[in-house]
C-alpha cells in the first residue's frame, strides 16, 4: 500500500553544497539526520565528494589521512574491478574501496519544509576508524543533548560510532559502539525498562539467512548487549537489505519505526531499488513487533528519486512531527535530500497485526 504524499520537496542537491577542497566535486548531499532543536529543524547532511582530476588509466580513491588530511590514492585501472557505482574491488586481494569519501554538514531548515541556511559547520572524519569517511547520521535527543549515530568507514570495515552536540556548532565523539560490519543504528528517544535502546543492522559476510534488523540495550549508550533479532526481510521489496530508517517515534500503542528495504539486484553492477516500510514495536519491549506494513509504503517515483548517483532510492533517515502527521526526510538516489509528509492516520492505518 503506497501512502499518499501530502507534501514533498527536494531540499538539497549536490550543486547546493561546496566540497571540502576546490579540487574535489560533490556527488551527493543525502541521507540527512534530522531533529527539531528549539524553534528550528536541523539536518546533518552526508556530503559525498570525489576528486575532479581525471588521469587516464587511473582511478582516484580518496581517504582521510591523520597528517595530510584529505588525500587521494591514484590506482591503476587494471588493478581494480568495479562492483557498483560506489565500490571497486582490488584484484590482488579482493578488498574493496569507496570511489568517494563523505563528511557531514549542518543545514538549518526553519519550519522543516525548506532550507533556511547551509551552515559552514562540518563534522569531518577523524582518526583511523574514519579513514574512508563518515556517513548516514541519525539524530535523537537524550538527556539534554543531541546524540547522533553515524557510520565510520575504514580499512577495518563499516562500524557505527556515536557523537553528540548541544548546539550543532561543536561536537563530542564517543567512539565506536557497534563494530564492523554494522550500520543503520537508531536510538530510542527515551529509556525503555530503565535502559537505553537501539535498533541496529548486522551485516554478516556469511549469508545464513535473509537480511535482518536487531535490537540492543545499554546502561550508558556506550556498552551494548541483550541483542535480539527484530525483523528479517520478508517481502520481495526487502530481499537485499533491511535496516532502520528514522529514529523510533512514540505513538499510543508503542513505537513506530519507519525502515528501509532493498530489492536484491538482478544484474551485476546494480544496487537494487530502495523502498520503505513500517513496524509497530511493543512499548515495553522494542524487540517485539506488534504490527507491520505487509508491503512497501513509499517507493521511488519522482525524477530525483529515480535518477542520480544510485538510481531508484528513497532512504529514510529523519522524522519530525507536523500538524497532519509526520515530515519524513530521506536521501534520494544517493544524490539529494528531500522531505515528504505523511498523514498520521494513513501511516498507522497501514499497519497490520502480526
Amino acid at each position: 500500500m503506497i501512502l499518499p504524499r501530502l507534501f514533498e520537496k527536494l531540499l538539497l542537491t549536490p550543486a547546493d553544497v561546496k566540497p571540502s577542497r576546490d579540487d574535489f566535486e560533490v556527488v551527493g548531499a543525502f541521507n540527512p539526520g534530522v531533529i527539531r532543536a528549539g524553534d528550528e529543524v536541523v539536518m546533518l547532511v552526508r556530503v559525498a565528494e570525489r576528486p575532479r582530476e581525471v588521469r587516464p588509466g587511473f582511478t582516484p580513491l580518496p581517504r582521510w589521512d591523520a597528517e595530510a588530511g584529505l588525500t587521494v590514492d591514484w590506482t591503476p585501472d587494471d588493478e581494480l574491478r568495479p562492483i557498483d557505482p560506489r565500490v571497486v574491488e582490488r584484484k590482488a586481494d579482493g578488498l574493496v574501496r569507496l570511489t568517494f569519501t563523505s563528511h557531514l554538514q549542518v543545514v538549518r531548515l526553519g519550519d522543516g519544509r525548506s532550507v533556511r541556511a547551509i551552515d559552514p559547520v562540518r563534522f569531518v572524519p577523524e582518526g583511523p576508524m574514519e579513514e574512508f569517511g563518515v556517513e548516514d547520521p541519525r539524530i535523537t535527543e537524550l538527556d539534554g543533548r543531541y546524540y547522533f549515530t553515524y557510520v565510520s568507514v575504514s580499512r577495518h570495515g563499516a562500524c557505527t560510532s556515536l557523537a553528540s552536540t548541544v548546539d550543532f556548532r561543536s561536537f563530542e565523539r564517543h567512539g565506536v559502539i557497534f563494530c564492523a560490519e554494522n550500520k543503520d543504528v537508531v536510538l530510542f528517544p527515551e529509556k525503555v525498562g530503565g535502559e537505553y535502546a537501539a535498533i541496529h543492522r548486522p551485516n554478516p559476510a556469511t549469508p545464513f539467512n535473509r537480511p535482518e534488523m536487531w535490537t540492543a540495550t545499554s546502561p550508558d549508550l556506550r556498552n551494548w548487549g541483550r541483542h535480539a533479532c527484530l525483523h528479517g526481510g520478508e517481502g520481495s521489496w526487502e530481499t537485499g537489505r533491511v535496516g532502520a530508517g528514522t529514529p523510533p517515534v512514540r505513538v499510543p500503542d508503542g513505537w513506530l519505526e519507519i525502515y528501509h528495504g532493498n530489492r536484491r539486484p538482478s544484474k551485476p553492477g546494480e544496487v537494487g531499488a530502495y523502498s520503505t516500510g513500517a513496524l509497530l514495536l511493543a512499548p515495553d519491549d522494542p524487540s517485539r513487533v506488534l504490527a507491520r506494513t505487509p508491503d512497501s509504503i513509499f517507493e521511488p517515483t519522482t525524477e530525483f528519486e529515480r535518477r542520480g548517483f544510485v538510481p531508484d532510492v528513497v532512504f529514510v533517515t529523519g522524522i519530525v512531527d507536523s500538524p497532519a502527521g509526520y515530515l519524513v526526510y530521506y536521501g534520494a538516489a544517493d544524490s539529494s535530500s528531500a522531505v515528504v509528509e505523511f498523514s498520521r492516520d494513513d501511516l498507522l492505518g497501514a499497519l497490520e497485526a502480526v
